[in-house]
């Protein structure tokens, strides 16, 4: 239940509206009426009502500003309503009902006795758990002449149903007053003009940067008068939110979408950020990105060079920020201890991204703008295929700030625009690892191409910015990219949910080699994505030597170990049994189980396994082969640990990530994932009805030479 705080002071942040006690939904004409304007709109008026009645059963108190529309029949609006049964279950799922109409004119706001009365009426309502429905009373009383009202904090004139909503809410000094209207929220020209752009967060002030369009299809109130009641209210110590309350697809949740925080509509706040939004940083990272791309090789290798040299000579900076990282998680206890130790930076992970970042500069020479494919069309007509930086590149890392100078050299390489999305545990790493990516991109003036986003934005609301973002790589934990695959809209998303690696020991296995590849596997970085979590035994190698110094090992490196439960029938006292088998554990845990055959070793990891990274430790070289042809993971190994899965360690330098998905890159993604492709064709005066039956040209397509690699 939401706590009641002080009235005064609205919410500077979208994400502090879930602490919303006291709300107020104000309806629009055009959220009220049907399309054709010939009646109620009866679906929508049943999901706001639903919306309503669920936050009042929250604990939260709901008044509802309706429009004049509504006042061609009360009767009606009740009688039809409740013929919903959706509605009908709403209202009596909970205690809370719609009450009668509140009819009201300036007279009830300005004459003090009034006032009092109806101050008093709306608190008893609200105290009895019952959602008030305000409506201006003009068929009664005419609106006031335009621009007579808020003149200031104490008069606004009740002339529609904007002004009476902010009204009302300073004068039952309510939290938050929701305005859904026809259009998504506030636009920066008017909407559905080419250039309109969605304002997110709008701050008093910032009217000279709006043009403002016509009015609702119907109703009183356009756009300018929202806003100017929305400052008002503002200014009156409420938060406000316009936000579309007619769209069919978020109609349905709009108004509990708002309260719990997330990007709908326009959020009005006077806490202005230091720095630009979101947005801003996206088509800065665009526009730095395609000048990035046009800079010479030898530049973007020269700033990754440049970028490489900083980590090694501001080390005792980097470490001392990452310190304090360190600190501040111990001290709050939030942090596992696999968490802890891919935050926690070394001198020797500096030298180590030093390395890899040369390596991939090395590399880089040719990435962008190479041709891989040329071919004759006809004769004069040739056409190219040339690989392109993707565009903008959304990565969001936790826990581990070494990823920050990675994927902007990778991205820095291939010419693409990068936001980048730490988490708040690596805050002060973060900082200073990006400082130092913006003064390496400085030397050739593209400081712009990388952003840090630390804005209070939910990765949720990231994923949304389909227009800015063109491709999503989270880094982190399996819920995270979870979260992530579920959240991105229109935004394709590349990595892997979860690191789930086998190590096959087949029974002609080397007795030399078994425990060394299974100990680097599983001990050396348990926390990291390609460490072995499933330990699979061949049948005929229980209770053989082998098998017992496969446990003994695990022991004395205090592995925890979990019985599949084939393994556990063969054992009278068994270790704990596993919950599942589909387990990523992270930390010095893993599970064994028995297989009767390679075979049957394959089936397992396509069940039950991520297709991530999968080993088969064996002499047989025609096992080894049929376990390297019929596994269908991104990396498959022989005879050695699932921890060379690792761009760093394939010689890509580094790598954004690893990807399990099959389209465009799979496994470690370096240079050549972060790229695509476009097609150049260049003719002299060639038209497609030369090539028709009774034309005077034919097609060649001869496949032409291409132009030798640079190597060096």
């Amino acid at each position: 239940m939401p706590l009641s705080r002080a009235h005064g002071k609205s919410f500077a942040h979208r994400s502090e509206l879930k602490h919303a006690k006291r709300i107020v939904v104000k309806l629009g004409s055009a959220v009220v009426t049907r399309g054709d304007e010939c009646g109620l709109a009866l679906g929508r008026l049943a999901s706001i009502v639903e919306q309503v009645s669920m936050l009042q059963n929250q604990g939260r108190e709901m008044m509802i500003v309706t429009s004049g529309a509504v006042a061609f029949g009360k009767q009606r609006l009740r009688h039809e309503i409740l013929l919903s049964q959706s509605v009908r279950q709403a209202l009596h799922s909970g205690q809370n009902q719609l009450k009668d109409m509140i009819l009201v004119t300036n007279l009830d706001f300005h004459d003090e006795q009034k006032r009092r009365n109806l101050n008093g009426t709306l608190h008893e309502l609200l105290r009895m758990n019952i959602v008030p429905i305000i409506n201006t009373n003009d068929a009664v009383v005419p609106p006031p002449e335009p621009n007579s009202d808020l003149q200031g904090v104490n008069v606004i004139s009740v002339k529609d149903n904007d002004s009476l909503a902010a009204r009302l809410a300073v004068e039952m000094k309510t939290d938050l007053l929701i305005v859904l209207s026809d259009v998504e929220g506030l636009f920066d020209s008017p909407p559905g003009s080419d250039d309109a752009k969605l304002i997110d967060i709008f701050y008093p002030g910032d009217q000279q940067s709006v043009t403002f369009g016509t009015k609702s299809r119907v109703g009183m109130g356009g756009m300018e008068a929202k806003v100017k009641a929305a400052l008002w209210a503002l200014q009156g110590g409420t938060s406000v939110v316009i936000a579309n309350g007619t769209h069919p697809k978020i109609s349905g949740h709009v108004i509990t979408d708002i309260v719990e925080g997330k990007k709908v509509g326009t959020f009005f706040s006077e806490v202005k950020p230091a720095g630009p939004t979101v947005e801003q940083q996206g088509e800065m990272a665009r526009a730095g990105g395609r000048t990035l791309a046009a800079l010479q090789p030898e530049q973007r290798a020269e700033i990754i060079y440049r970028l490489a040299d900083l980590l090694t000579d501001q080390r005792e900076e980097i470490l001392l920020a990452n310190k304090k990282d360190l600190e501040e998680a111990e001290n709050k206890g939030r942090l596992a201890l696999p968490l802890l130790k891919r935050l926690s930076l070394s001198t020797s992970k500096l030298n180590s991204l030093a390395i890899g970042l040369r390596q991939i500069a090395a590399s880089s020479q040719d990435s962008v703008g190479r041709v891989i494919r040329r071919t004759r069309i006809a004769k004069d007509l040739d056409l190219e295929q040339v690989t392109v930086p993707i565009g903008v590149l959304l990565v969001i890392f936790e826990s581990r700030p070494d990823c920050l100078p990675q994927v902007s050299a990778l991205a820095i390489a291939t010419g693409n625009g990068l936001l980048l999305k730490g988490g708040k545990e690596a805050a002060h790493s973060n900082q200073i690892l990006h400082h130092l990516t913006q003064e390496a991109l400085s030397i050739h003036g593209v400081k712009d191409a990388v952003q840090l986003v630390n804005t209070r934005e939910e990765v949720e609301d990231l994923c949304r910015l389909d227009k800015l973002i063109d491709l999503i790589i989270p880094r982190g934990s399996s819920q995270l990219v979870r979260n992530i695959q579920k959240a991105a809209k229109g935004i394709p998303v590349m990595g892997h949910s979860e690191g789930i690696c086998h190590v096959y020991v087949d029974n002609d296995a080397s007795v030399e080699k078994v425990t060394r590849i299974i100990r680097d596997s599983k001990c050396e970085y348990p926390a990291a994505c390609n460490a072995l979590e499933t330990l699979l035994i061949h049948r005929d190698l229980l209770r053989t030597p082998l098998f017992d110094q496969i446990i003994d090992m695990l022991r004395v490196e205090q592995v925890k170990i979990h019985a599949g439960p084939k393994f556990a029938s063969y054992l009278t006292f068994s270790p704990s049994e596993v919950k599942s088998l589909r387990t990523e554990y992270g930390d010095l845990e893993c599970c064994i189980e028995v297989v009767d055959s390679v075979q049957e070793a394959v089936e397992h990891i396509h069940k039950y396994g991520s297709s991530h990274t999968d080993v088969i430790i064996t002499e047989n070289e025609k096992t080894a082969e049929f376990f390297l042809q019929h596994v269908d993971s991104a990396c498959v190994f022989w005879n050695a640990s699932t921890r060379f899965s690792d761009g760093y360690r394939f010689g890509l330098g580094a790598e954004v990530g690893i990807s399990t998905s099959r389209i465009h890159a799979r496994g470690p993604v370096g240079i050549e994932g972060l790229l695509t492709t476009k097609w150049l064709l260049r003719g002299d005066n060639h038209v497609v009805s030369d090539f028709s039956e009774h034309g005077s040209m034919k097609y060649l397509h001869e496949s032409l030479p291409l132009p030798q690699r640079n190597t060096n």
